[in-house]
C-alpha cells in the first residue's frame, strides 16, 4: 500500500502537509536534517530540478541554505534559521528568502515503527500562501515518494550494519 500526501489549506494563511513514512522517526529526522539525505529526495526529479548545494547546521539559532538549480536558469536559494530543533519529534524553522517566507514546523510521531510526518506552515498573508500553495501540491507529494524510495535504502543499510 502506498502512502497518501495530503496538501491542505487549513485558513487564510495555513498550510500543512501529511505522510506517514515506513520508517522509525529517527531515520525520517535523519532524512531531513543531513544533507547528503536531503540531497536524495527534497527536489521533485520531475521538474528537472535538483538540490545542488545543502547546508544546515540543525540547532537552535543554526542556519540553513538549499541552492536549487535547473539545467539552463539561475539558481534559486532558499535559507532561514532553525528556532527549534527536537531530535527524532520536531523541526521548526524560518524561511527568510523573501517576504513571503512561512515559519515551517514539521512533526515526526512514530507508531508502530512508522512515523506521521506533518509539515505546517504559517504564512506572513493569504496572498504569501496563494503564491506558494501551487508549488506545494504539486511537489511535496513527489517530493515524499522521493524520501519513501530512500527510506527503503535507508532502512535495509541500518539492517545491516
Amino acid at each position: 500500500m502506498k502512502n497518501r500526501t495530503t496538501v491542505e489549506r487549513k485558513s487564510e494563511r495555513e498550510l500543512v502537509v501529511t505522510r506517514t513514512f515506513n520508517g522509525p522517526a529517527r531515520i525520517v529526522f535523519e532524512a531531513w536534517t543531513k544533507p547528503e539525505l536531503l540531497k536524495r529526495w527534497w527536489a521533485p526529479k520531475s521538474t528537472g530540478l535538483s538540490l545542488h548545494s545543502c547546508e544546515t547546521d540543525v540547532r537552535v539559532g543554526g542556519r540553513y541554505r538549499f541552492e536549487f538549480r535547473h539545467e539552463a536558469s539561475k539558481p534559486m536559494v532558499f535559507f532561514g534559521r532553525y528556532i527549534e530543533v527536537t531530535p527524532h519529534s520536531r523541526l521548526v524553522w524560518t524561511n527568510e528568502e523573501s517576504d513571503d517566507g512561512a515559519v515551517t514546523t514539521v512533526t515526526f510521531d512514530e507508531r508502530e515503527g512508522k512515523t506521521l510526518l506533518v509539515m505546517h506552515e504559517l504564512y506572513p498573508s493569504k496572498e504569501a500562501l496563494d503564491r506558494s500553495i501551487a508549488g506545494m501540491e504539486g511537489g511535496m507529494p513527489e517530493s515524499f515518494a522521493q524520501l519513501d524510495e530512500l527510506l527503503l535504502t535507508l532502512g535495509a543499510s541500518v539492517g545491516r550494519s
